[in-house]
């Protein structure tokens, strides 16, 4: 394994099931990576099963735990920073500070934030909405269309509306755009993902699933090997292709066994033939 072939993945974990840091961990770990997860809680499953147990870490916690490991010299070591849900402002405030902190040791190191605030509607404190509103900076960002739209005040209803969301994030500084759920009346497609870097724009199309019961995860997956690949590829649209190649694998198995927890560990997450993945739409 590279020496300096490190992600640290800030985000959730649960005892039962694929969600945050069980989610984005082991597809990582496939792919080569060494992963570095700092839990922010530590459940007995994901909260979408209305109960669980467990304890939810303060943020002195977090960056107490990173600090370690810049005191035992393995900082530089660091290739990628991954974020997920984020329960409160001082959480925010706390990753803010550990990207902070590896970016002024290492200025290359890249940071991808999936800014959760909803799929349908915003179930975040207001003070991480208004975090997210004013203060995100990251290199990657992983918005859904109804997160983008909310954080952009921009409605997305077609190609146009998208590249003007895109060219929002890209103004504050963010290089690299993707939006999952898209609906676009001018794409002869259902859903499709979205990736921008300002100078290219690609979608792919995906599949719809009708699950008996909501899984939950989807992002977190999506996030994590987005992030893996791009870091082998250095390149957004094959990137996202892989992705969702080996995303849909992970759904498929999991809609056929008729389980809400994803089976992430039902696939091999190698690289695929060109022949095999999802078309690129550029746009």
């Amino acid at each position: 394994m590279d020496k300096a072939n490190s992600i640290l993945s800030i985000q959730s974990h649960v005892v039962y099931g694929y969600v945050g840091n069980k989610a984005a961990t082991y597809p990582l770990q496939y792919m080569g990576y060494d992963v570095w997860p700092v839990n922010t809680v530590q459940f007995s499953n994901h909260t979408g099963y209305g109960k669980w147990q467990g304890e939810i870490f303060t943020a002195e916690h977090i960056k107490n735990v990173v600090q370690g490991i810049f005191d035992i010299g393995q900082a530089g070591n660091c290739k990628a920073i991954l974020s997920g849900y984020m329960g409160s402002k001082a959480i925010c405030e706390a990753v803010e500070a550990v990207v902070q902190q590896f970016k002024s040791y290492d200025k290359d190191i890249i940071y991808l934030c999936d800014p959760v605030i909803g799929n349908n509607n915003c179930f975040v404190k207001p003070e991480v909405l208004d975090f997210f509103k004013q203060k995100l900076k990251a290199d990657i960002i992983t918005p859904s269309q109804y997160e983008a739209e909310v954080l952009s005040d921009i409605k997305i209803t077609d190609v146009a509306s998208l590249r003007k969301v895109a060219d929002y994030f890209h103004n504050r500084g963010t290089k690299i755009v993707i939006v999952t759920g898209v609906s676009l009346s001018d794409i002869d497609a259902p859903i499709c993902v979205f990736v921008s870097d300002k100078k290219n724009q690609y979608l792919v199309s995906t599949q719809e699933y009708k699950f008996p019961a909501p899984v939950n995860g989807t992002g977190d997956l999506l996030s994590s090997l987005y992030l893996g690949h791009y870091l082998k590829t250095q390149d957004i649209g094959l990137a996202l292709q892989h992705t969702i190649y080996h995303l849909q694998q992970v759904l498929d198995n999991t809609y056929k066994q008729k389980v809400r927890e994803l089976q992430v560990l039902s696939i091999r997450y190698e690289v695929a033939n060109d022949d095999a993945l999802p078309s690129l739409i550029t746009i």
